[in-house]
């Protein structure tokens, strides 16, 4: 049977019925949103309290945001100050030797540290470390076991130490031998009752007088973590050889330019103290890039815990928007029914309803989000810190604003949709 022919009538009816169908979608577009308008114009005051649970959530989740973006910025600089491009090489015993199985001591010399500066650029400060403990006198019959480190001038910068009276160890010092030392805050005011008193002072290590030149102290507290104690006396590493009878060391520190080389100089110095001494030796090296990522993964889900809880803000100005569509379906009960039966269906009922809620919630997002930013910004123009701020806090909280409109709307715009037209046409 041949095909039916399509004349030009229903070509131009078929025509006509798409052109009808799309200026009935745009219609209907158009009038929800003009509905929504004419409906905040007429309850101004409904829809700004309405609106208000939502800017303070939005707010909240910024304001959040940025305080624990602030919080972690903070702790990975503390940690920084410990030293993040540092190295730390140690001596960690020696295997057997020949067949009677001797233990020996293959310690560290500045020989090893020279050889390391030599085959690597990027190191930028190299340290010694000489260990040893001295009974010093406090006064009043007092006496402390008090740790000597024998350093060189670089430990300075390595450690990231802070100077605040008198002078750190310097090139001249180490080279002519000289016998001075730097004291712990702690050892000056247990000593000489405060830390200025302490700078030119003598002391005594084992009977050998030394001049004080310095007080230092650490510039993040480290918890105990670092070699320094609390009254611990940093003297030239030339100087503190002679009291032990030789240049062996357990620990060497090296500083490189940046974090990003720490990786690949942590292993490269390995190689080059391992070449240069007995198989069996053991020598580890240690940075603090996992105390560093550590101390990220922390500040991160400690900021999405802070986060949630200031979702349950947004949750609550959720709750205000569904009473208030609810209380808003039942007020226009009547208007519902005249749509329907002027030929709206369930869905554009349900959609005028649900583009009402989802505009207070978005109109509270926005306003919320200003108030959010105006904190951080105000402090970053009227001090000279500069508080983080993420835009993905603002899409977050954009973002979760209308959802929250959306999902706390649907219920009403369903309840509207489902009213029978003719009980609406009777309802007073």
């Amino acid at each position: 049977m041949p095909p039916t022919p399509v004349t030009d009538e229903t070509a131009s009816e078929r025509a006509f019925q798409q052109t009808l169908k799309n200026a009935h979608h745009t219609m209907v577009w158009s009038e929800i949103l003009k509905i929504a308008l004419d409906s905040f114009q007429s309850s101004k005051l409904r829809f700004a309290l309405t609106a208000l649970g939502m800017v303070i959530g939005t707010a909240s989740v910024i304001l959040v945001v940025t305080i624990g973006l602030t919080g972690k910025q903070f702790i990975l600089n503390e940690i920084q100050k410990i030293g993040t491009n540092e190295v730390e090489l140690e001596y960690a015993g020696g295997g057997a030797a020949g067949s009677e199985n001797n233990v020996y001591n293959d310690y560290l010399t500045r020989d090893d540290e020279r050889a390391v500066v030599a085959q690597l650029p990027g190191v930028m400060y190299s340290s010694p470390i000489m260990e040893m403990h001295d009974r010093i006198s406090f006064g009043g019959g007092v006496v402390k076991d008090t740790l000597v480190l024998g350093v060189s001038p670089d430990y300075l910068h390595i450690r990231n130490l802070l100077v605040p009276y008198g002078r750190f160890l310097d090139g001249t010092d180490d080279a002519q031998h000289i016998k001075c030392a730097v004291v712990t805050e702690t050892f000056a005011k247990l000593r000489y009752g405060s830390v200025d008193a302490a700078v030119g002072r003598e002391f005594s290590i084992s009977g050998i007088p030394f001049t004080i030149i310095g007080v230092f102290k650490e510039s993040v507290d480290d918890f105990g973590q670092s070699e320094i104690a609390d009254e611990t006396i940093l003297i030239p590493y030339s100087v503190a050889r002679y009291f032990t009878g030789t240049e062996n060391v357990k620990q060497i520190y090296f500083s490189m330019r940046s974090m990003s080389e720490v990786p690949d100089a942590t292993r490269e110095i390995a190689r080059i103290v391992s070449s240069r001494h007995r198989p069996n030796s053991v020598y580890k090296t240690q940075d603090l890039r996992e105390v560093l990522s550590m101390a990220d993964t922390v500040s991160t889900i400690l900021t999405a815990v802070l986060v949630l809880v200031a979702a349950v803000t947004l949750a609550v100005g959720g709750v205000g928007i569904m009473n208030i569509m609810l209380a808003t379906v039942r007020a226009r009960i009547r208007e519902i029914g005249i749509r329907k039966a002027l030929g709206a269906t369930s869905r554009e009922i349900r959609l005028q309803f649900l583009t009402e809620a989802a505009l207070i919630s978005l109109a509270g997002g926005v306003v919320g989000t200003l108030v959010g930013l105006s904190l951080p910004l105000s402090v970053r123009f009227f001090t000279d810190y500069p508080l983080p701020i993420s835009p993905w806090s603002v899409v977050i909280a954009l973002t979760a604003a209308t959802a929250v409109g959306i999902i706390f709307g649907t219920m009403p715009a369903t309840r509207a949709a489902q009213l029978d037209p003719v009980e609406s046409l009777k309802y007073e």
